[in-house]
């Protein structure tokens, strides 16, 4: 019987422990004026950051392969993107025939080619 005394008593011995340390607790103080914005400071900060890394030499890269790309004229000597080496053969709107070897053209899109090793005067 004293044994169910105790836990039946526990909880509230818990409870007033828990209330006596949250009044000894100080009060929050005021948020001083602006603070707000210094707070964001570091986000701020860190969105230009990831700008000047990542976002920033992405947009450059995109501008130079979309250069090569219209810059492509028959007889270039190119790479592709999966290491194919040839030579163009004809130009259309949105492909280029390249030839491989003797007797073997392909046709791929323009975007594939991803350097231009010799370009043809």
């Amino acid at each position: 019987m004293e044994v169910s005394d105790r836990q039946g008593h526990e909880p509230t011995t818990v409870t007033a422990m828990l209330f006596l340390f949250l009044a000894q607790t100080p009060a929050a103080s005021p948020a001083a004026p602006g603070s707000g914005l210094l707070s964001m400071l570091p986000f701020v900060f860190l969105i230009v950051i990831m700008y000047y890394v990542m976002i920033r030499p992405q947009m450059r890269r995109q501008k130079e392969a979309a250069k090569l790309v219209s810059a492509l004229k028959t007889g270039d000597q190119v790479v592709t993107s999966s290491g194919i080496h040839g030579l163009i053969t004809n130009v259309k709107d949105t492909t280029v025939i390249v030839k491989v070897a003797d007797n073997v053209k392909i046709e791929m899109e323009k975007t594939a080619v991803t350097n231009v090793v010799k370009t043809n005067p």
